[in-house]
């Protein structure tokens, strides 16, 4: 596995945690690396820049989210599904030097690893429609 993918994993399982545990994210990153010592600085170095901008533009990002998702609250989607949505949509809007069509892919390939297999369709489809609005803003 790639740094980038692995830094997107875990900055997934870090918002994954925060999300179920109601923890500060100064509280999930000292839990979360409490127990990763593995980790080389450049996978952690990203993996914390894009779980910053998903923790900080949390509002926008669930906006925009919940924008693109007909007849689904984000509460009510699968734990792993609205924080994987919520990586890539904080990547879309952080990292615009990275071709949204590389955050779907790396963001459904981590989908098949940890989220259910109808989820893949549904978090390709808000992606998709994220990626475009994201990008119309950009033009405008």
């Amino acid at each position: 596995m790639g740094t980038r993918r692995k830094s997107r994993e875990l900055a997934m399982q870090m918002l994954f945690q925060g999300d179920l545990g109601k923890h500060t994210p100064d509280q999930v990153r000292a839990l979360f690396w409490a127990s990763r010592d593995d980790v080389d600085a450049a996978t952690r170095g990203f993996a914390e820049d894009l779980y910053r901008v998903a923790t900080t533009r949390q509002p926008e990002v669930d906006a925009l989210i919940e924008s693109h998702t007909q007849n689904w609250r984000l509460e009510r989607m699968a734990v792993v599904d609205r924080n994987l949505l919520r990586a890539a949509v904080a990547e879309m809007l952080g990292y615009a030097t990275t071709p949204a069509a590389i955050v779907i892919n790396e963001s459904l390939e981590i989908a098949r690893r940890y989220a259910a297999p109808e989820s893949i369709p549904f978090l390709n489809g808000i992606l998709d429609a994220i990626a475009r609005t994201v990008l119309k803003q950009r033009l405008v």
